[in-house]
């Protein structure tokens, strides 16, 4: 009871913190990208589950109940040609827990610079980047109960202007007696507003264009708005509805609440033939309006050459709507 009294606090802490935050525009939406084919080819239904690398992402009290160290690199060709990229590694410290690290790196590419007098060019490229680098710790406070947590430095830039802070992330994981079913719950990106800076802010001003034979040339800075991390809170439930020595299928479901939109839900599931082959669906954004999120799919390969060391490749399908599809790959190994 202690433990389930723990995540009804953590959700009601949630609401407390969505009750300060307006929806709207948020800073670093990037953060609200999924991580990793599994959960995403799960529908994003993965609170629960968390019980793979991709934890770190999705609910870091999972790191402490995947057994072991592993590492593991993923990347997706997102819409508009922009490049995804997450990499991660934990390392497993037994009864004391488990540590992790991860990069998020979102890169837009680049952009041709043009000018009033050079419509055409000048030459030269700007570019565009989103990165976040998070340290995690999870550990097993019993043999049902886990909690864990992130710290992580967020940055956005683009050419010569940039903005950076620090968020946390707050994840806890219940299992329960009732049939194997899993409770979790997170608290994403809580940390302070984001505020554009840098060179490319500084203009020349005149402060009194109505006077003649005044300084026309003062150099000033432009001040720009603060603007809020995208705050999340998740609460999912899952399930493994068969689990035989050839056959698991496991069902999550998934609530969202984000402080930058309304109140959704995604739902999915996975089913794995002899821990080898997986295949996995989902549906996102559900009861969301003007959403174009919707059907994912996915694949996955694990082969173990020992106990406890083994490769596995994943793949999953997002459809997009009228931005069409994105694509995610990722390789890890666990050890």
């Amino acid at each position: 009871m202690k433990k389930i009294y723990f995540v009804i606090v953590l959700m009601a802490a949630g609401t407390v913190a969505f009750g300060q935050t307006k929806v709207g525009s948020t800073a670093a939406p990037f953060l609200s990208i999924g991580i990793g084919p599994r959960a995403v080819g799960m529908g994003g239904a993965f609170t629960a589950t968390a019980n793979d690398i991709t934890s770190l992402y999705w609910n870091p009290a999972g790191a402490a109940r995947v057994g072991g160290s592993a590492a593991t690199f993923s990347h997706t060709k997102w819409f508009a040609d922009i490049n995804f990229n997450y990499a991660a590694a934990m390392l497993s410290l037994g009864d004391w827990g488990t540590i992790g690290g991860s990069v998020t790196y979102l890169d837009y590419g680049e952009t041709e610079i043009t000018t009033i007098r050079e419509p055409e060019g000048t030459g030269a490229t700007y570019g565009a980047k989103d990165m976040a680098m998070g340290l995690s710790y999870s550990m097993n406070l019993t043999d049902r109960f886990s909690i864990g947590g992130t710290v992580k430095y967020v940055q956005q830039k683009i050419w010569n202007t940039s903005a950076s802070t620090v968020a946390f992330d707050v994840g806890v994981l219940f299992l329960s007696e009732i049939y194997g079913l899993r409770i979790g719950a997170t608290i994403s990106n809580f940390g302070g507003d984001m505020t554009m800076d840098g060179k490319d802010l500084l203009v020349l001003y005149d402060i009194d264009p109505g006077s003649f034979g005044n300084n026309d040339q003062i150099l000033a800075k432009l001040k720009t708005d603060p603007f809020p991390l995208p705050l999340t809170f998740r609460v999912g439930v899952a399930m493994d509805v068969v689990n035989t020595s050839d056959f698991r299928f496991t069902a999550g479901l998934d609530a969202l609440h984000p402080s930058d939109n309304s109140e959704s839900i995604n739902v999915g599931g996975e089913l794995v033939y002899k821990n080898m082959i997986s295949v996995r669906g989902g549906y996102k954004s559900l009861f969301l309006n003007n959403t174009e999120e919707g059907l994912t799919l996915g694949v996955g390969l694990n082969y173990d050459f020992a106990p406890g060391l083994g490769l596995s490749f994943d793949y999953a399908y997002q459809d997009f709507g009228i931005l069409q599809n994105t694509q995610y790959f990722s390789i890890g190994i666990k050890f």
